[in-house]
């Protein structure tokens, strides 16, 4: 099948009438900060529960390899990629998702996540 992408949005079209073989790729990315360098481990481990949650095409846990010019605090990012807003969605209904965004929290310092459309 061939995986061009589509911004929906530009092309004028909806959901619904994506054509066969187009997709509308959502990219879901968070990134934290833990509330130590001690705790940067514990925290990618308690994170790493989501990537059973079925439905993304990719789905990532990395640390910051922290060779950003300007901006270094950022300890752990995970990245993952959906086929649309309704596979996000079931994603972030997932009682896993519930489930691990609790056990992590309290180890964490910072959460920044943004939702973003493939060719936007």
């Amino acid at each position: 099948m061939d995986r061009r992408l589509l911004n929906r949005a530009e092309a004028g079209i909806s959901a619904a009438s994506i054509p066969r073989g187009f997709t509308e790729l959502i990219r879901h990315i968070v990134f934290f900060t833990a509330e130590g360098p001690d705790r940067v481990a514990e925290v990618k481990r308690g994170l790493a529960p989501l990537g059973t949650i079925p439905g993304s095409r990719v789905f990532e846990i990395t640390e910051n390899l922290r060779v950003d010019l300007y901006e270094n605090k950022i300890d752990i990012v995970v990245y993952a990629e959906f086929e649309d807003e309704a596979a996000l969605a079931a994603y972030k209904a997932h009682p896993t998702y519930s489930a691990t965004t609790a056990a992590v929290k309290p180890m964490r310092e910072k959460r920044f996540a943004a939702d973003v459309r493939g060719g936007e």
